[in-house]
């Protein structure tokens, strides 16, 4: 997932929850999302990953 374009080009990355938990386990994806510096929300089983270390706001 970290190898993508967009991922190595500060972009976007949608994932379904259930493949993270698949494939490497949430905790180690949470782990993985900290030592990168990137934020993720989840959302009806999707997980966001914002792959730059910039801020993430909510317009609510």
């Amino acid at each position: 997932m970290f190898s993508s374009r967009a991922a190595a080009t500060g972009g976007v990355v949608r994932r379904k929850r259930r493949d993270v938990e698949r494939y490497v386990g949430i905790d180690e994806f949470k782990d993985e999302l900290r030592r990168r510096g990137f934020h993720a929300i989840e959302n009806a089983g999707q997980i966001v990953i914002f792959c730059n270390q910039e801020p993430v706001r909510s317009f609510l």
